[in-house]
């Protein structure tokens, strides 16, 4: 899907919550949701049954949580 600058976060070990953030951008709202919408749908087709998604219905910026990682797509600005 394009996303830009993006950067993973390795937080095994130092956080009980997660152990990967990862941090993404799309140029406008259409393209963040459109990133959100296919990572949503890959991790259902990798059996990740029901992902937590917020953000998703303006798209500003689409908050993924998969477990034990969790996506943030990010405007630029």
């Amino acid at each position: 899907m394009k996303a830009e600058e993006t950067v993973t976060i390795d937080l095994r070990g130092k956080s009980a919550m997660f152990d990967y953030v990862v941090v993404t951008t799309g140029r406008v709202n259409r393209h963040v949701g459109a990133i959100a919408e296919n990572v949503v749908k890959a991790l259902k087709q990798a059996g990740i049954a029901a992902p937590h998604v917020e953000g998703l219905p303006n798209c500003d910026w689409v908050l993924i949580d998969a477990g034990d990682v969790v996506l943030h797509v990010f405007r630029p600005e």
